[in-house]
């Protein structure tokens, strides 16, 4: 599973996930709750469809700020960006703006779509855009992406139309621009302190309305005033917030739901076998999970050492046996293949992916210097026996199934590692001070191809151990990394940005600053019965998260 920011009450959060969730190249009625009232209505439309969860935590309130991390997740459903990014193709559709241009390096224009109306009927205009930018500038706590980390202003040039003026070249801030959230300036402006709005009665341009709501229940409905309108076939969407995990399994085995987003063991058996017709499950490679090595720390400092590690770790077990075979093996260069497939460079055999091959690993072990002793335990270089260990969060069953099988791939190769289950709050700290010999991470993977580089690798978002990295956690310090980092953000042209992402890829291959073992999944099931047309491996039109994409695809089910 991808865990970045995951607990282990995985289908409610997962599910979060999915009620929230080329220039594009750098940013790579009263409703049960059974859903037996999803019947085609007559002209066409899906009455109701029912969901996962919609977030919150243990006791949500009602809360639509788009910005707050407390709200609810459903913003998507409410608001929308400039350009809609496509989290499988990553490329940008317009959306409320019809286009996006780059002037010069560092200006960007925007051409806004003409007769947006937001959801109390007054206009969508330039003055909202330069607003809510202008807003969360002024309480940076809203700027949850960095848009402004190179923005210098936002201006309204014409009715039409808005201009970004970087401080640079802005290509690398593409992605965190067009994910803010466009808030009408007639009501925003009047509110006191945004950071602290709990914005009960939202008002925004997009596909959904608020119903109803309750700790455990909540419904929107269809804006009949939407600009797209005509595309949206589903009256209302009913999200289920539920800790029982084995119980919510069973009711979407049962048909409860119409799509959720959660961890299901054996599904083909527990799901797919309830009803083959229709129930369904795609599970997208997401964020590859990778084994970190603290390279402040000896022998993972060795170049050869971390090459040779590589070729021992047996990620085709790992993924068979801790993760039931729902995900792939990931490729060294840490790109998501094969989504990424044009991204990488001719010159890196087999994708990138590391054959495991213990003998050949214990033989390159012997010829950087660490030799096997009398007693068969592979030696340091000081002639101390190796021995490690690997923290890996307690109740997290399947990366603890996969550290068992990192053991024993160290094992194999005369190396003792201990594994140590502490919290996931406190392994997570540990990973950002450095307080670790080995552990599991999660970066990358996105569509934004600067940060999957820069979060990981960049010196300048790491630390010495002892102080909280920014995202570096390895603690990779190399000046060629950060010099192609640099020049990655600064280029807006694809064919240079997939030459500067070739030689990134070959760092990661060649050196091996950590190890990407599998592509976290993207958990996605869903029904056919009531509604028809969702994003599948067959029909990868955009990825589960992408609901205000999916929901102007979606038709009654005949």
């Amino acid at each position: 599973m991808d865990r970045r920011r995951m607990t282990k009450k995985t289908g409610r959060r997962m599910a979060a996930v999915l009620a929230g969730a080329t220039v594009a190249a750098l940013a790579m009625s009263g409703c049960s709750g059974a859903g037996g009232t999803g019947a085609t209505g007559s002209d066409g439309r899906i009455p109701l469809l029912n969901f996962g969860g919609f977030g919150g935590g243990s006791n949500p309130k009602a809360n639509y700020n788009p910005y707050l991390a407390t709200a609810l997740s459903v913003g998507n459903y409410i608001y929308e960006p400039l350009m809609m990014q496509n989290q499988f193709s990553c490329t940008y559709q317009p959306w409320l703006a019809t286009e996006m241009k780059w002037s010069d390096p560092s200006t960007l224009v925007f051409t806004l779509r003409d007769g947006v109306k937001f959801s109390d009927g007054t206009p969508f205009t330039a003055d909202d855009v330069v607003f809510t930018f202008d807003m969360i500038k002024k309480y940076p706590a809203l700027d949850t992406n960095g848009a402004w980390a190179h923005l210098a202003s936002v201006e309204k040039t014409g009715t039409g139309s808005v201009t970004f003026h970087f401080d640079g070249p802005g290509a690398s801030s593409l992605t965190a621009i067009n994910k803010v959230l466009i808030v009408p300036k007639h009501i925003w402006s009047k509110v006191a302190d945004p950071t602290t709005y709990t914005n009960t009665k939202p008002v925004g341009t997009g596909s959904m309305l608020t119903d109803s709501f309750n700790p455990t229940t909540l419904v929107l409905k269809r804006n009949p005033d939407y600009w797209q309108a005509d595309k949206i076939r589903v009256d209302k969407i009913q999200f289920n917030n539920s800790d029982q995990g084995q119980v919510d399994q069973l009711k979407l085995a049962r048909g409860d739901y119409d799509m959720n987003a959660m961890y299901i063991p054996d599904i083909e058996k527990s799901y797919v076998a309830k009803d083959p017709k229709h129930n369904k499950y795609w599970f997208p490679a997401g964020s590859p999970i990778s084994l970190y090595m603290n390279l402040d720390k000896k022998p993972f400092d060795d170049q050869s050492f971390r090459d040779a590690i590589s070729k021992a770790m047996d990620k085709k077990t790992i993924v068979n046996e801790a993760e039931q075979g729902y995900v792939a093996q990931a490729s060294q260069t840490s790109l998501v293949l094969p989504n990424a497939k044009d991204w990488l460079p001719s010159s890196i055999p087999n994708g990138g992916y590391v054959s495991y091959d213990v003998d050949t690993a214990k033989a390159d072990l012997d010829k950087a210097g660490y030799k096997l002793g009398s007693n068969g335990a592979r030696l340091g270089k000081d002639g101390k026996p190796l021995s490690f260990s690997i923290q890996i969060p307690g109740g997290w069953n399947d990366w603890i199934q996969a550290g068992k099988i990192i053991q024993s791939d160290f094992k194999a190769l005369g190396i003792t590692v201990d594994m140590q289950n502490p919290t996931p709050d406190v392994q997570n700290q540990n990973r950002l001070t450095g307080e670790y010999d080995l552990t599991f991470g999660v970066r990358g993977g996105s569509c934004d191809i600067y940060r999957n580089f820069l979060e990981p690798l960049a010196s300048s978002e790491t630390a010495p151990i002892g102080q909280a990295a920014k995202t570096n956690e390895v603690r990779w310090r190399d000046a060629t990394t950060d010099s192609l980092i640099a020049q990655l953000g600064q280029e807006s042209d694809v064919a240079a940005q997939k030459k500067t992402v070739g030689k990134l890829a070959s760092i990661m291959y060649d050196q091996k600053p950590y190890i990407p073992l599998w592509y976290g999944a993207s958990w996605f099931e869903y029904s056919t019965k009531r509604a028809v047309g969702w994003p599948s491996a067959s029909d990868p039109y955009a990825k589960p998260g992408d609901m205000p994409i999916i929901l102007t695809h979606l038709k009654p089910a005949q």
